[in-house]
């Protein structure tokens, strides 16, 4: 164990909400409808897409609550995974996060915001120089500044990282309520689209895909759960942050789709690769459009903003675990920040940015970061058992029917996954399971 200086309780309940909603609302809303229409076919059944996916947000929600408060301990998964199973899946799990998942997710996002930001600044798309094989445009430098600007910022002190998370997520949901708001009462729309349809895979294949695309939108509701040793009193407010998050972003979710197919056919849906920018334009012109655009950056950059500060909360427990670096352990004398665990993701996320791959790389770990998430619900049921003396001051809602319900939908997706993918999926979990070797050698040191 390294010894260092505690980490400070600055987030409040609203900065906790914050990170919830603020990180799972990123470029989801505004993008995946079209995938999802594509696979179901009826609007009808997209929402019965977009409730299932957020029920199951939220029966996962409802038992982090009670992992979460019974152990507020920075790392989130990676200390349910290692007190449940052993160190090793704790270690696979922080692996997978700061090689991938969580820095694939930061890149992604970053150069999403730099996508919709070279609407009005066409420039950015230009070349910069060549490094070695790979092109270097403009706003992959950019990208970087973003993410590094952020990480400056959440060095110096989680309470500027967290009142940077409270302001521009009420900013981002002023903006999409903006949206619903212009959509549902433009007059331009039509309540037959909802009774419409399309051709599409349908049937159980294209349920569980849409269902994919669905939860990629709610991903990130259990961010919080990483910085639980920096929150006020977490026995009461990660229940409530968790709880109250999950369900204010299915609600949004709900009530911008609404407008999204009141305003468009499910075939114009199906048609655009930007169902956020496509409505706005028909009710507002290229206004509308560029107001979307707006929207969608202010969302993308509170997302950055949480996954930075969420994420780097991994490695740093992993280190303090003595399973990795000792350096990336130490929390800053005077800002009280894991600062060195806050550089590496966000250094390593920025490489991703460079090297174009982070796509790539995200989806290829999807299908093992789900059995990990599995594993990590299950864990409840598990420490139930193995520890049943642990001070629950929640306990999970309906259990344990809730986090087993959790359970088997993630494994019937994962065995949709694997049918509909096999090679990706395979080649995911070879990459998370590549990280064995490592683990054994930091345990060897460590021993």
């Amino acid at each position: 164990m390294v010894e260092t200086h505690a980490l400070r309780r600055d987030l409040g309940v609203w900065g906790a909400v914050a990170i919830v909603i603020g990180t799972v609302i990123g470029s989801g809303i505004f993008l995946v409808p079209q995938a999802m229409i594509q696979r179901v076919g009826s609007v009808e059944m997209l929402f019965v897409v977009w409730v299932v996916g957020g029920l199951l947000s939220l029966a996962g929600a409802l038992t982090y609550a009670e992992l979460a408060a019974a152990m507020p301990e920075a790392g989130g998964e990676y200390v349910y995974l290692r007190e449940a199973y052993g160190p090793l899946f704790g270690f696979l799990y922080a692996w997978t996060q700061l090689l991938v998942a969580k820095s694939g997710s930061i890149a992604t996002l970053a150069s999403g915001f730099f996508l919709y930001l070279a609407n009005f600044y066409p420039g950015l798309q230009a070349p910069l120089f060549h490094l070695g094989p790979l092109e270097v445009k403009q706003g992959q430098i950019a990208s970087i500044g973003v993410i590094l600007g952020l990480a400056a910022l959440n060095y110096i002190g989680v309470r500027w990282g967290g009142g940077v998370q409270i302001a521009t997520t009420i900013v981002k949901v002023g903006c999409i309520i903006g949206i619903i708001i212009l959509g549902l009462t433009s007059g331009k729309g039509n309540t037959a689209n909802f009774t419409s349809a399309i051709p599409a895979d349908g049937g159980a294949a294209g349920f569980f895909a849409a269902l994919v695309a669905a939860l990629w939108a709610y991903d990130g509701w259990n961010n919080v759960a990483m910085v639980a040793s920096e929150i006020k009193d977490p026995r009461r407010n990660l229940p409530l942050s968790l709880i109250a998050g999950t369900l204010a972003v299915m609600a949004l979710y709900l009530v911008t789709n609404a407008a999204y197919f009141y305003v468009l056919t499910p075939a114009e849906v199906a048609g655009a690769d930007r169902v956020a920018a496509s409505m706005m334009q028909r009710v507002w012109g290229d206004w509308g459009a560029a107001a979307v655009s707006v929207a969608a950056m202010i969302s993308m950059f509170a997302a950055i903003n949480g996954s930075i500060l969420t994420g780097s909360r991994v490695p740093f427990a992993m280190a303090r675990d003595g399973l990795f670096f000792p350096g990336i352990a130490k929390v800053h004398p005077e800002y009280r920040t894991p600062a060195n665990s806050i550089l590496a993701l966000s250094l390593w996320s920025a490489v991703l940015v460079l090297s174009g791959s982070y796509n790539d790389l995200f989806n290829y770990v999807i299908f093992g970061s789900w059995i990990l998430y599995a594993l990590a619900t299950a864990s409840v049921i598990v420490l139930r058992k193995k520890r049943p003396d642990l001070d629950r001051p929640y306990r999970t809602l309906g259990y344990p029917v809730v986090p087993v319900l959790f359970v088997l939908v993630a494994a019937a997706l994962l065995a949709s996954t694997l049918a509909d993918n096999p090679v990706r999926s395979v080649a995911g979990l070879g990459l998370i399971l590549a990280g064995l070797p490592v683990y054994y050698y930091w345990k060897s040191r460590r021993n």
